[in-house]
């Protein structure tokens, strides 16, 4: 049983059931290529550093020149400047019969507003409003610090732009149903296969 639901949990549901039977269920996992997370890693790791006033030389002075160009575009936002208040944060809701959670990158507040930060060296969420990782982080804070008043920002480094969502009542009683009615699906355990398209668990998965 799971005790848990984090955002790639949900996605991973929605993308193939089965894909999530095999990683979530049984516990199975697959080779997957970490060189193509290194670059995301280093940032994640120097912003954390960085908010947290930390002595950050040393690992600036190893970043490689794509990773200086995206480090200092982050480094300049006005976010970075803004109160810390955690990062690599992880945080926690119950919905209904159900937990959900994950790490945020970051959490700052300025003038009395909650900014939940998420650094992305690939591509934005095509509907950000609706991303599991949204839903469920928006609703942590709301719970956890008594507040409406956050938003969650995506940070495009690369594209140089950002997406931000702020939470309303509407989106509350949206994200909370959406959550709890694909925990329940999951509960249902109906584990059919049905996107099979470049799945590392093709070799297993007989369908």
């Amino acid at each position: 049983m799971i005790q848990q639901f984090s955002p790639n949990m949900l996605k991973t549901f929605v993308l193939c059931p089965k894909k999530f039977e095999f990683k979530y269920i049984k516990g199975i996992s697959m080779p997957v290529n970490d060189e193509i997370f290194e670059t995301g890693k280093n940032i994640h790791a120097l912003a954390s550093y960085y908010l947290r006033k930390e002595n950050i030389d040393k690992m600036e002075a190893s970043l490689n020149p794509n990773e200086k160009i995206l480090w200092n575009y982050l480094k300049g936002l006005n976010y970075l400047g803004y109160e810390c208040i955690n990062t690599e944060y992880n945080l926690a809701v119950k919905i209904g019969n159900h937990f959900f959670g994950g790490r945020l990158d970051a959490l700052v507040k300025n003038n009395g507003k909650y900014y939940i930060l998420d650094y992305k060296t690939g591509s934005i969420p095509k509907n950000a409003a609706f991303d599991f990782q949204t839903m469920i982080y928006l609703l942590c804070v709301r719970k956890f610090f008594k507040t409406d008043n956050v938003s969650f920002v995506y940070l495009d480094l690369k594209g140089k732009s950002e997406v931000k969502i702020e939470l309303t009542e509407n989106l509350i009683s949206e994200y909370e149903n959406k959550l709890v009615a694909i925990a329940n699906k999951i509960d249902k355990e109906e584990f059919s296969p049905t996107n099979c398209s470049n799945c590392e668990f093709d070799i297993i998965c007989y369908h």
